[in-house]
């Protein structure tokens, strides 16, 4: 008689399960996308510490707001281009919570120039936020996720694989930290798992997007709609608590826009 099949053991990732009593380091938290991953996680029980550049009024309705969860909060000012604030960003975090388990690095920067017009400054500006910052907060958080086993999550662009001519710079940053993401995935194996999220068109609510341009590029994308907030989060969350072994992977958010 024929052996009867093997049965396979299936697991189910629960945020709530995954995330309750963890540690999380988002940089770029006070509001937008960051706000909302910060929020979720808060919401599934982990520990949330997130930088903020100038939005001192955001960061503080946004601490109130993962308190309100239950959950315990962070909030530190930190200029991602200044290596010595990185590190003691780090160290705060470290001191605060004694562990980081998970390290979301979402600060980005978004600007529009057609190519000669891309001054030497904002190029420079552009990568060091988009991908300096990224490398040297994941090289100083490197030893308290190895111990904690932790993971990485970088929030990369559909952009990153696109030419587009009026975003060189911020283009080329992303491919540089989509092959971030699959050099640190490979080099910190097996200890840390490192993964991106690279988001299309995400229309935010927010009044910044032309409305015309939104309608335009939904009807370009294959699901005939533009991206939310909650699709990137969901995103980030299935990263946050998936299988370790899913690591290098760049997931791209975007209704099949990018398909060629």
């Amino acid at each position: 008689m024929p052996a009867p099949p093997r049965r396979i053991a299936a697991t189910l990732y629960n945020a709530s399960v995954g995330l309750k009593g963890k540690t999380v380091l988002i940089t770029g938290g006070a509001r937008r996308l960051g706000k909302a991953i910060a929020l979720a996680m808060a919401q599934a029980g982990a520990n949330i510490a997130f930088t903020f550049l100038t939005s001192a009024n955001e960061a503080k309705l946004t601490l109130e707001e993962i308190e309100r969860f239950g959950a315990r909060g962070l909030a530190l000012q930190c200029d991602l281009r200044d290596e010595q604030a990185i590190r003691q960003t780090v160290t705060q975090v470290l001191s605060h919570f004694h562990a980081i388990d998970l390290l979301i690095n979402n600060a980005g920067v978004f600007q529009t120039a057609e190519i000669e017009q891309v001054t030497a400054e904002q190029w420079d500006h552009v990568f060091a936020v988009n991908v300096r910052a990224p490398f040297l907060l994941s090289q100083h958080a490197i030893p308290a996720l190895r111990s904690a086993h932790g993971r990485i999550i970088n929030l990369g662009s559909l952009g990153a694989s696109r030419p587009w001519t009026t975003h060189a710079h911020y283009c080329s940053s992303k491919a540089a930290l989509h092959m971030l993401t699959e050099v640190m995935a490979k080099g910190l194996a097996p200890d840390i798992a490192v993964n991106c999220v690279a988001p299309g068109m995400i229309d935010t609510g927010s009044a910044e997007k032309d409305p015309a341009l939104l309608r335009r590029l939904a009807e370009r994308t294959p699901m005939k709609t533009n991206g939310t907030t909650q699709d990137v989060v969901n995103a980030v969350m299935y990263f946050a608590t998936a299988p370790r072994f899913i690591t290098g992977q760049i997931l791209t958010i975007d209704g099949g826009l990018g398909l060629r």
